[in-house]
């Protein structure tokens, strides 16, 4: 059995390059368009399709960056590994991992209460403050049992998934053939009270969270089969699935209900579009495929989550028993544990509708850092052979990203104040960790001392 240099044994490698590519589709076609086809309608109109458009390109140049440093740097840890060889400040380090790890954990959470409080209550009614913290004991149980029965899981769910938005499409299909929709609809702004540039920049400042998700697979580069080879195309491909997926599914819409109709449908926008499109199909599979949407989606941040905790572990950025690995099942089971405490804490005490748009604001801060490190670290040179991103690409990305976070992009003052509130819980916590690994040090060196 290998080992790493701490001592602890390492990671399983079970991922090939069709697992990869699922684990990228499932981990962006999440409940984020489930939830999130309504909102974008009702702040850019009937011409929804742009803003998932438009974040596609600002995601899919972003993942040029990330391509370069998993290929240098094919190390569990992700955003915060390649912040810190960076630029080595340990505050910076500690608040870019923080945010990542709370876009995780704030998703997966997310997921539950979707699932104990929305879908689950099409079949049965049970309380959701016993179901919600019992589903993230259930996804902690598979992310223990091993990262292979946890990647396989994902390539069910994910096909169940994809077969919800499939039907979407293919209803919009079989509608348009037979003369609905209202092809005009695809071009209409909402210039009710804001410009047309505002309108769409403020949509895709919120479809980008549907987007989010490609950059969790670089915190499984320990657990895939030659990683350097297999990320490029395995990341590339999927995020052109899941755009493309994405983009059908916002025309279907925006052909057959009316923005307004849409933003006022809110998360049950698409089940809206079925009953205008396919009055007879059962809400039931529709609400059954969006239980296991919701489970895949919780299920891959938990795993980002916990694995990011390892790598941090292990680059001795937080305290070393977070990276610790059970002999046996071969994986991080401390950090598996904290990210689940964390997560059951949230869902039982925090009203997480709102997070939404500040996780993307977060991720979108997280982008624009990783997008200047690529170019940092060009002058750290590296044994192997790996994927170059042109430099303007990184260039134009972060440029796009501090947009998107800017007060310009028409971006809700609310989301700043919560990201703040966030912020101001991770500065404390580095103060706490701060402080905790100096003892450690301090305790390392008495010994010696002697």
């Amino acid at each position: 059995m290998a080992e790493l240099s701490t001592g602890e044994p390492a990671l399983k490698r079970v991922m090939g390059p069709k697992l990869l590519l699922f684990f990228v589709v499932g981990d962006i076609i999440g409940t984020g368009v489930y939830a999130l086809t309504g909102q974008v309608a009702g702040r850019v109109g009937g011409a929804l399709w742009l803003p998932f458009l438009l974040a596609f390109v600002v995601a899919f140049m972003t993942a040029f960056s990330y391509l370069e440093l998993v290929g240098k740097y094919p190390r569990a840890a992700g955003a915060a590994l390649y912040t810190n060889r960076a630029f080595r400040i340990p505050f910076l380090t500690f608040m870019v991992a923080f945010a990542v790890m709370c876009s995780g954990i704030t998703s997966a959470s997310s997921a539950a209460i979707a699932f104990s409080d929305t879908y689950l209550r099409e079949f049965v009614d049970l309380p959701g403050w016993l179901i919600a913290p019992l589903f993230i004991v259930g996804l902690a149980a598979i992310n223990f049992r091993g990262v292979s029965e946890s990647v396989k899981a994902n390539v069910v769910l994910t096909c169940i998934e994809l077969s919800g938005l499939l039907i979407i499409i293919g209803v919009g299909v079989w509608a348009v053939l037979h003369g609905s929709g209202d092809p005009g609809r695809l071009v209409e702004l909402d210039t009710a009270d804001q410009t047309g540039l505002v309108a769409i920049t403020s949509a895709t400042s919120l479809a980008f969270f549907a987007m989010v998700g490609f950059e969790d697979s670089v915190n499984m580069a320990e657990e895939c089969r030659d990683p350097v080879r297999i990320f490029p195309k395995a990341m590339l491909w999927g995020m052109v699935v899941a755009a493309t997926i994405y983009v059908l599914v916002s025309l279907t819409s925006s052909l057959l209900v009316p923005a307004d109709e849409l933003s006022a449908a809110k998360s049950d926008a698409l089940l809206k579009v079925l009953d205008v499109g396919a009055p007879g199909f059962p809400r039931e599979v529709f609400s059954a495929i969006g239980l296991f949407a919701v489970i895949n989606s919780a299920l891959i941040n938990m795993l980002m989550a916990s694995r990011l905790l390892y790598g941090m572990g292990n680059e001795r950025i937080i305290p070393k028993v977070l990276s610790k690995v059970h002999p046996l099942r071969r994986t991080p089971w401390v950090s598996i544990v904290f990210t689940s405490v964390i997560a059951i804490v949230l869902v039982s005490t925090v009203d997480i509708s709102v997070l939404g748009g500040t996780t993307a604001l977060l991720l979108l801060v997280v982008f624009a850092i990783v997008n200047v490190a690529v170019l940092v670290l060009r002058r750290e040179k590296v044994d192997q052979p790996h994927f170059r991103a042109p430099t303007v690409i990184p260039v134009l990305a972060a440029i796009f990203c501090l947009y998107l976070v800017s007060p310009l992009s028409g971006r809700p003052a609310r989301d700043y104040g919560i990201a703040a509130i966030l912020l101001a819980v991770g500065v404390v916590l580095w103060l706490v960790n701060h402080l905790a690994m100096r003892a450690a040090r301090t305790r390392d060196r008495e010994p010696t001392a002697r």
